[in-house]
């Protein structure tokens, strides 16, 4: 009887730790796909049952991005700070993916379809961004 109740505490922080894995909540560090550089930290939260992402440190600049604009956004995003901007909206659940959102890339000022699916057992999230059938795919890294 006792070991029942030291094995079940066990598999239910285990179970736990699996689900935490393969949710994309958390912060991850963005990997440029042309470059191949880090760009951002972004940090996934849920919000009313759906999954939003929201930058909150650019890696290429010397403050972390405070103060920088993003002025070829359109609609409520145009010069506003990119640092805080959600980038990522309306996610939604869909088997091992994560889809039915947008994600927005203040580089460009464009908002594509987006598609989160987490790999790797939680290590790295790829990110495809959709205009129509196509689509480009980044892959980030969980920060630790």
């Amino acid at each position: 009887m006792r070991k029942v109740f030291v094995v079940i505490p066990i598999v239910i922080v285990f179970a736990a730790s699996v689900a935490l894995a393969q949710s994309p909540v958390g912060q991850w560090k963005t990997i440029d796909d042309e470059t191949k550089q880090e760009k951002s930290i972004v940090e996934i939260y849920e919000s009313g049952g759906l999954i939003f992402g929201k930058i909150v440190r650019l890696l290429q600049e010397k403050d972390g991005g405070v103060g920088k604009l993003c002025t070829k956004c359109e609609g409520e995003e145009k010069d506003k700070p990119i640092v805080g901007m959600v980038i990522i909206k309306n996610m939604k659940k869909e088997g091992d993916e994560y889809k039915g959102g947008t994600i927005l890339d203040p580089a460009k000022g464009k908002t594509y379809k987006c598609v989160l699916k987490v790999i790797e057992g939680g290590a790295k999230l790829q990110v495809k961004g959709c205009i129509g059938f196509l689509c480009k795919s980044q892959f980030w890294v969980r920060m630790k």
